[in-house]
């Protein structure tokens, strides 16, 4: 009975992804803390559901190098330095310049901002930067962090290369998971988060690829600096 065997895998697969989705929000949050061990049981007896998409899930985020895996003691929230911050920090410069640089060079002559589609795209992406930048202004990291996930996620599926897009969202939840513990030890974030959203779209929709590769410098170095402080590194 194909239909009902198809049924099943789509169902273990929508689990799976809920669960990884769910754990990654742990993380990101700080319920789940750097080293911090569980095992495969200790997971599906949480959520109320089987081994098997839990084992998935985890393998899953053990592939996007949010948890190490340990043949032993099942796995663990891995811990990231200053350093891979740095590191993540280079290879998200390299994928954003690439990106802005097919802007010039002629491959996204299509991608011009009074074309109708995508500036309805540009406009959706701009709201995403708003409330991103409100949060930040705010000094709420939970909110901001959604927000800025979308934010350039979104922004990075306009260029049109879904490796690239995915590959930077990646990125993404790397440095944020990298940084999440250090920023929540602060009483009061307001004022200390980036919070440059609407100027990058702006700039990209004038096709500004000067004003736009500035503001992401501005934004690595104002999120390396912040964390080496924070880390004293």
């Amino acid at each position: 009975m194909p239909g009902i065997s198809g049924n099943v895998a789509v169902t273990r697969s929508t689990l799976r992804q809920q669960i990884a989705d769910a754990l990654r929000d742990e993380v990101l949050a700080g319920r789940l803390q750097p080293g911090q061990e569980f095992t495969v049981k200790e997971i599906a007896d949480q959520y109320g559901v089987s081994a098997t998409p839990v084992r998935e899930a985890l393998v899953d985020l053990s592939a996007q190098g949010l948890l190490d895996a340990d043949q032993h003691r099942g796995f663990r929230v891995h811990e990231y330095s200053v350093d891979d911050f740095r590191g993540m920090i280079e290879a998200r410069s390299m994928v954003t310049d690439g990106m802005f640089h097919a802007l010039t060079d002629g491959r996204l002559a299509h991608l011009m901002p009074d074309e109708p589609r995508v500036a309805a795209a540009l406009a959706g992406v701009r709201r995403r930067g708003e409330e991103a930048q409100r949060a930040a202004l705010a000094g709420d990291l939970t909110v901001l962090i959604g927000y800025d996930l979308r934010f350039w996620r979104e922004l990075g599926a306009l260029f049109g290369n879904p490796y690239l897009s995915d590959f930077l969202h990646r990125l993404r939840v790397q440095t944020w998971v990298c940084v999440v513990q250090q920023l929540r030890r602060l009483p009061d974030l307001r004022g200390r988060l980036w919070s440059g959203h609407t100027d990058l779209v702006d700039a990209l929709s004038r096709r500004d690829i000067d004003a736009a590769r500035a503001i992401v410098e501005s934004y690595n170095a104002h999120g390396l600096a912040l964390i080496e402080r924070l880390t004293g590194e």
